[in-house]
């Protein structure tokens, strides 16, 4: 017997080879799974950084608007995989599915070495940074210890401290069960919902401070390349909406509740960061919003004064908290399958015969996300690879096309609506990222691909042992 996220019992047969994952999650966690490993700390950030490039109240809602198109596009491309193949997880079952093992395996090995363990990396640091404002010692200003290591200098800051106690806390508590880790990552998914909608719905109905104009002169220059630079920040901001496909293995109904949840949360995101947006220009003149560091709290101060920023700064601490127990509960999924593929660590491929999680993953994606907090290496390494994840996400939408052709009489209890063009829409703005990242940022992109292609030699060593 083993208790669902929803508290109902169900009875599984364990494999030969042991125990098994355990499908306790339903619609609701699903949908916050994917609201919860999207909102973090971009929202309230992200929208300065574009200002700056593309300064125009019009094009800057028009960018927000088209991120959610193309990630409600990936959404349901994503969702026709998920619905055939409800396994942990996701891309690596799907890219394994459509084009074999070695693409499954990089995939898997750049989520562990970096994509994910790295993304880890920076959330957690980031939430130390916020709990810096509120806790002085914690924060990443505050430098603890020194260590000279010949032209190098190590440094732990009170922030690295917090953010690998937020790891280890929340790695604890998904691997003791699947019921406790869900049951955090909805009580904190509601809580930063409750208060960004909150924050942004009080912003929407407050006077504004100047007037929003979404017509007017368009800004000189290369106009097309400013919203492609503005658009690289809006997917960013939008990344984590795929994370219910990796733990499909243990949603109930996976054939109707991951397409769901995918469709559900990518929506609820879009409208999100919609009015938070539009609350920023009630706030702010588009000049002013270029030049905040936090644009969140500045408009929170402009509207509310002084003192809202400082509930900004909150609803962001337990924002980037969330966002960091959502992806330690979903990324963890990716190694599971490859272990027990032959293709990863042997004891990695276990499930835990108590708590039905697989803690042996769970674990170790702890202590190499701490590692790389510790370090400080994540940030330019998380740099040099985290354009990799749109090339996996170019190959996913093609991974629908190639097995409508190769395995056309497959159940498919969903089918992409819009097939082939949604898809197509999915590959093309994937691609166009990647290509956008080659131009910008020619030697990280090749350090990346560099780092990736390191997973060649270790996937054969690993199929031979196997």
């Amino acid at each position: 017997m083993a208790q669902t996220a929803r508290g109902v019992a169900v009875t599984e047969a364990a494999p030969p080879g042991g125990a098994t994952l355990v499908r306790g999650l339903g619609l609701v966690d699903g949908a916050l799974l994917t609201v919860g490993a999207v909102l973090g700390t971009g929202i309230f950030l992200t929208t300065a950084d574009m200002a700056r490039v593309m300064p125009h109240a019009g094009l800057l809602l028009l960018a927000w608007a088209t991120g959610g198109l193309l990630t409600l596009a990936g959404a349901l491309t994503y969702a026709e995989l998920g619905a055939m193949y409800p396994r942990a997880g996701g891309p690596y079952q799907f890219l394994k599915e459509a084009f074999g093992p070695l693409p499954a395996f990089l995939f898997g090995w750049a989520a562990f070495t970096v994509i994910m363990s790295g993304g880890i990396a920076a959330i957690a640091v980031g939430f130390g940074e916020y709990l810096g404002a509120f806790l002085p010692f914690f924060s990443t200003r505050n430098v603890l210890a020194t260590l000279p290591l010949g032209g190098w200098t190590w440094r732990l800051s009170g922030g690295q401290l917090a953010a690998c106690a937020a790891i280890v806390v929340l790695s604890a508590i998904n691997y003791a069960g699947l019921k406790a880790g869900a049951g955090v990552q909805n009580a904190v998914t509601a809580v930063k919902i409750a208060s960004i909608l909150g924050l942004a719905l009080v912003g929407v109905f407050a006077p504004a401070v100047t007037a929003v104009s979404l017509g007017g002169a368009l800004p000189g220059g290369a106009l097309w390349s400013a919203f492609g630079v503005a658009m690289v920040a809006v997917l960013w901001t939008f990344d984590g909406w795929y994370s219910v496909t990796y733990v499909a293995g243990e949603m109930r109904d996976p054939e109707r509740t991951v397409p769901r949840a995918l469709a559900l949360g990518s929506l609820a995101v879009t409208v999100i960061y919609l009015l938070v947006n539009v609350v920023y220009l009630r706030a702010l003149p588009v000049a002013a919003m270029a030049e905040s560091s936090r644009i969140g709290e500045s408009a929170a101060a402009a509207l509310f004064g002084a003192g809202a920023a400082r509930v900004v700064s909150a609803a962001v601490l337990v924002s980037s908290f969330g966002c960091l127990s959502s992806t330690i509960l979903y990324a963890a999924r990716t190694y599971l399958p490859m272990a027990q593929d032959g293709l990863f660590f042997k004891g990695l491929a276990r499930v835990h015969p108590r708590f039905r999680t697989p803690a042996a993953c769970i674990a170790a994606q702890c202590l190499w996300s701490v590692f790389l907090t510790l370090s400080g290496s994540y940030e330019q390494l998380y740099t040099y690879v985290v354009f990799m994840v749109f090339v996996f996400h170019a190959a996913v939408g093609a991974a629908v096309i190639r097995l409508r052709r190769t395995r056309p009489g497959a159940a498919r209890p969903y089918r992409v609506w819009g097939y082939p063009a949604v898809p197509l829409l999915f590959i093309v703005s994937s691609v166009a990222l990647v290509a956008n990242t080659l131009v910008e940022k020619p030697l990280e992109s090749l350090l990346g691909l560099g780092l990736v292609a390191l997973g060649v030699p270790a996937y054969l060593w690993w199929r031979r042992r196997a």
